[in-house]
């Protein structure tokens, strides 16, 4: 059996953007990412004159994803551009990445994220992880009616982002596959982080 995928935002869990602005959380580090596109009717500010996005990420994150037993993928809104601003920060390689296509930032009548869909077709019945400070009990119903390996949904709180707990919450559960136990249809284990 493949190590499990590990579905990794960065809004979030690498970047704690909902802990006070005016206070980088100790051990981060200030990035400022230029905002692409828009136009001055869309937000009445000229493209050149939008200020840059504030971005606090750890570069000890890199060294702690890396030393999991997963194979990292971004699942993240930033798409290939994660590649371009947030790995080299962490010294994370290039990861591969979810394109969410036409599904970025589609919300569903049902409430489950839009992630959700795209996710379970990039694991393809693998096992995973995916680490998200925006799963809520739809998702969690959504994967378990519709994948057959086990899963773990792992909520991270944006104020703080990932800590050691979270780290250790994701080693127990990669070490907790047994890679010669046959699953059956339906079988899933989700768990849902507490923060």
């Amino acid at each position: 059996m493949s190590r499990p995928l590990l579905f990794l935002d960065v809004d979030g869990p690498l970047n704690p953007y909902a802990a006070q602005p005016e206070r980088r959380p100790e051990g981060y580090t200030t990035i400022r990412v230029p905002r692409a596109g828009g136009s001055a009717t869309e937000s009445g500010i000229s493209p050149g004159r939008r200020r840059p996005l504030q971005v606090w990420l750890n570069p000890g994150h890199g060294r702690a994803l890396t030393a999991l037993d997963y194979e990292l993928c971004w699942a993240t809104s930033w798409m290939s551009d994660a590649n371009r601003w947030i790995g080299p920060v962490l010294g994370l390689p290039e990861l591969p990445f979810v394109d969410f296509g036409d599904a970025l930032f589609d919300e569903r009548p049902d409430g489950v994220h839009w992630k959700s869909g795209p996710l379970l077709a990039h694991a393809d019945g693998r096992p995973f992880a995916w680490v998200d400070d925006e799963q809520g009990e739809a998702d969690h119903a959504y994967m378990a009616a519709r994948h057959r390996s086990p899963a773990l949904l792992w909520h991270v709180n944006p104020r703080i982002g990932l800590r050691s707990d979270d780290f250790a919450a994701l080693a127990a559960f990669s070490d907790s596959l047994d890679p010669s136990a046959v699953l059956g249809p339906g079988v899933l284990s989700v768990t849902h982080g507490a923060k």
